[in-house]
């Protein structure tokens, strides 16, 4: 996958201060998120099929088992907020994001590939979303500003990174006070998502999370498949 990144330390100072998978592994199910699991923002791994991937993540019975309601209100966001949707795809949460933050806040949709980017440009201009921005970003670093944002969300992507120990670093110093991480992804023991090879035990995002300088809580939830880590400045 070729990356390109953007300038975005001035995309989010342009934007404000206030207050997102691979599918060749698993064949779709109607039923459940085979297959399903945002794009990685540290992987090479690349799309042969945009437009399958892209249905997948899309696909209306996802909100039966991603729960995005319940995804945003962990999330704690408030009006004015700046939210970053890192590895966030064809930008399945923006719209909820969007309402969260309200006019006043802003949402930074990111991602490593351009194509992903681009869907999510005229999901922004065909939702009439003018508080949301996307951008492509290298797959070794966010882009942000310290200090400049609020809230971080990672969908299904934190397996993809490289190098997540400096990775988290880099989110930790984006955060300003009170900010707040949180990292949804996969059990090991869901009957879909990702190879179980790739994944990886909340303990593990725990403790990588903890070494990176985060205090870390293990979020209770519903969601049937996923676990929510949440990490905070300590």
């Amino acid at each position: 996958m070729t990356l390109k990144a953007l300038p975005l330390l001035a995309l989010v100072t342009a934007l404000g201060v206030g207050c997102n998978g691979r599918s060749a592994e698993n064949p779709p199910k109607a039923a459940g998120p085979a297959g399903v699991h945002e794009h990685s923002t540290g992987s090479e791994h690349g799309f042969p099929d945009p437009q399958t991937y892209a249905d997948r993540l899309d696909d209306p019975g996802r909100d039966d088992w991603q729960m995005p309601e319940v995804v945003v209100e962990r999330l704690g966001c408030r009006p004015g907020m700046t939210v970053v949707d890192l590895g966030a795809g064809t930008g399945y949460f923006v719209g909820y994001l969007s309402e969260a933050v309200g006019r006043r806040g802003r949402v930074l949709a990111l991602d490593t590939d351009r194509s992903m980017v681009d869907r999510m440009d005229e999901r922004i201009e065909r939702d009439g979303l003018g508080n949301v921005k996307a951008g492509v970003i290298g797959a070794d670093d966010p882009g942000l500003a310290p200090g400049s944002v609020d809230r971080i969300l990672i969908v299904n992507t934190w397996h993809h990174i490289s190098n997540r120990v400096a990775y988290a670093e880099k989110l930790l110093a984006s955060l300003g006070r009170g900010g707040l991480l949180l990292i949804v992804d996969f059990t090991i023991e869901s009957p879909h998502g990702p190879p179980p090879q790739m994944r990886l035990t909340d303990d593990t995002v725990r403790r990588e999370l903890e070494a990176a300088g985060f205090a870390t809580e293990l979020l209770e939830q519903p969601l049937p498949y996923q676990y929510i880590v949440a990490g905070r400045l300590p």
